[in-house]
């Protein structure tokens, strides 16, 4: 008789192969409907989606907004039509790699080149020499940190959190959809067979240990007001720790904090208390 192994092998392979050839699942009609509404730019002969809406009458503020991983632009639909009543122009983008942008392979992904693809959406929309607000969230962050390193001075920097302040030892999640608003794609079929572009993509991580005082050094030395909104259930930045070293090392730096069953997606998990925090802050000055 043969090894147990070998009989759960010769199974197990052809089920593989039928469980990798399962389609992803199709866009549901709100997240349709959000592609419908935006377009594309074009970045080293890629395609870049975004989003551009004009929206209160008699501001010129303009916000654009830097999504996460593993998601994208979409992150930000639940609040977008609150943020059309009080900015002039509400833009977001799905990174090169994420959402309904192109996803090179083979490619060397990296926080340098996402920040060149903002650069590139504000130079396509004729954006470069107006004052911007950033709005960003988990690896937007660190986009965000590139842009000020770089002298993109925005009016108003608001961060969503994850590991804006990275230091070694500090863990990842072991489960990628631990809160709402994880791309539940990353549980199907595509996760396995992307596994490799995945990791490309993951590549940031290594990036923010690697140029951790190049991007902690641009928040600690910019002048641009920076305020924080933290789910304190988060647990990418655990509470109350993250919170002790965030004022710390940024003690200038505003916070709200939601309330206590807020985790790490708070503008999908409280919509209009992140919108009324973030409102608060760029009303405040």
């Amino acid at each position: 008789m043969k090894e147990w192994w070998v009989q759960v092998g010769l199974l197990g392979v052809p089920l593989l192969a039928m469980y990798l050839h399962i389609p992803p699942p199709q866009p549901s009609p709100s997240l349709r409907s959000w592609r419908a509404s935006g377009t594309f730019f074009t970045y080293k002969d890629r395609n870049i989606f975004y989003r551009d809406s004009s929206g209160a009458v008699g501001s010129s503020d303009v916000v654009i907004l830097l999504h996460g991983f593993p998601t994208s632009s979409y992150d930000w639909s639940k609040i977008w039509e609150g943020l059309t009543q009080r900015f002039h122009r509400v833009i977001a983008l799905d990174f090169l790699g994420f959402g309904f942008s192109d996803k090179p392979r083979p490619h060397r992904y990296s926080i340098f080149e996402q920040a060149n693809v903002v650069e590139g959406l504000t130079r396509h929309l004729g954006l470069q020499h107006h004052r911007i607000n950033l709005l960003a969230h988990d690896y937007g962050d660190t986009v965000a940190q590139e842009l000020l390193h770089r002298s993109f001075r925005p009016l108003a920097l608001l961060v969503v959190p994850m590991e804006i302040i990275p230091t070694p030892g500090t863990p990842y999640p072991t489960s990628l959809s631990v809160t709402p608003g994880a791309n539940p794609r990353l549980c199907s079929p595509w996760m396995i067979h992307n596994q490799g572009f995945l990791l490309s993509v993951l590549q940031y991580i290594n990036q923010r240990k690697k140029h951790r005082d190049r991007w902690v050094g641009a928040l600690v030395s910019t002048s641009v007001p920076v305020h924080l909104i933290y789910g304190p259930l988060d647990p990418v930045n655990p509470h109350p720790e993250f919170l002790q070293l965030y004022k710390k090392v940024l003690p200038m730096s505003t916070v709200s904090v939601l309330d206590d069953h807020i985790s790490h997606y708070p503008q999908l998990e409280d919509p209009m208390g992140f919108l009324n925090s973030y409102l608060n802050f760029i009303n405040s000055f």
